[in-house]
């Protein structure tokens, strides 16, 4: 299925760069300014303590660096860090494997946590309470639980989906923070060190024009760069300013506002084929080719975002908004719909 560019698709060269280009310290890491205030003195507060740091649940959109706190609360409490997944803990031995072999002190970083499957669940309850965890031996009737101490350590999750994560798993964590998309003035902040790393002449018109489409997230902000980078190596002299930001986007079917083919696409359909809507979100993904968790994580939180479409009773209605970044006027019907989603 073809990918669009601010998708969170990424090759494995993008991914390599991405990681080069995120921050190793708190004090590097750029915007988040509460975040990174209250963090820091959960941080260090467990340095003064000489004991690992209460366990921290980190949520939002994708793309906005739960993954680099991750590495940097490591960082700071000068840990190793062990990386793993929810959907990879589908067994109570699978979190228990990964648990046992735990040094003290050390960060477990479990992204997606809210799929981890319930039995694995269950277990992390007790490693995050009483650093324990309760292995079954046999079946049946004489089945027995042995205890198995494990190193103290720190737990770091990231969701996108906070509100999937059951009441006796969010009430464990010590700390927990929402990460909110990023205001142009912090994007192109970012642009400018990763433009430093990447060895790419960035002029500060352009980074304003790829901050003004990167929907609020560094991540595609430096991904869009990449590709700015490219189209100026190739049809440039290599220097990154308005014109070739501009042109460059345009290519990769970037517009003015951020939005891309899956999200224009999507508005194309709700407006141009029914007539603004209602449309349920399964009818929606099936006219526009897409899974309706592509259309529904990817596409439809940024068009909420800016007032492009509305989520009402009913189904996907397009907003007045839409319909006028179409150069269309709002269809009666639509129009209805949407004053009665208020």
């Amino acid at each position: 299925m073809e990918h669009s560019i601010t998708d969170a698709a990424s090759d494995p060269d993008d991914l390599a760069v991405e990681g080069a280009l995120r921050p190793t310290h708190l004090g590097e890491f750029i915007g988040q300014e509460r975040v990174k205030s209250q963090l820091g003195l959960v941080l260090e507060a467990a340095r003064r303590r000489g004991r690992p740091a209460d366990h921290v649940l980190l949520s939002g959109p994708p793309g906005l660096g739960k993954t680099t706190l991750a590495g940097i609360i490591a960082a700071e409490l000068g840990a190793p860090l062990r990386m793993t997944s929810g959907p990879a803990l589908q067994h109570a031995g699978d979190i228990a494997a990964v648990l046992s072999s735990l040094q003290p002190g050390e960060v477990l970083f479990l992204d997606e946590i809210h799929r981890t499957a319930r039995p694995a669940e269950e277990m992390l309850y007790l490693a995050m309470e009483d650093f324990r965890v309760d292995v079954v031996v046999g079946k049946g009737p004489g089945a027995t639980a042995i205890p198995l101490e494990i190193a103290p350590f720190t737990l770091v999750g990231a969701t996108t989906r906070a509100g999937l994560l059951p009441s006796p798993l969010r009430d464990r964590f010590g700390f927990t923070a929402h990460l909110d998309f990023y205001d142009p003035a912090d994007l192109r902040v970012i642009l400018r060190r990763s433009a430093s790393l990447l060895g790419v002449d960035l002029r500060d018109e352009g980074a304003l024009e790829i901050s003004g489409r990167c929907r609020g997230t560094p991540r595609i902000a430096n991904r869009l760069l990449r590709r700015v980078r490219d189209w100026a190596q190739v049809h440039g002299d290599g220097v990154v300013d308005r014109a070739t930001a501009s042109a460059a986007l345009e290519l990769y079917e970037v517009d003015d506002l951020g939005l891309d083919r899956i999200d224009r696409a999507v508005l194309d359909v709700l407006i141009r084929r029914f007539g603004g809507g209602p449309v349920g979100l399964s009818t929606l993904a099936v006219s526009v080719g897409e899974e309706p968790e592509t259309i529904e994580t990817v596409a439809e939180p940024f068009l909420v975002r800016l007032g492009l479409i509305v989520r009402t009773p009913r189904g996907r209605v397009a907003a007045p908004a839409a319909w006028s970044h179409l150069g269309l006027a709002p269809a009666v019907p639509a129009q209805a719909e949407f004053d009665l989603s208020d």
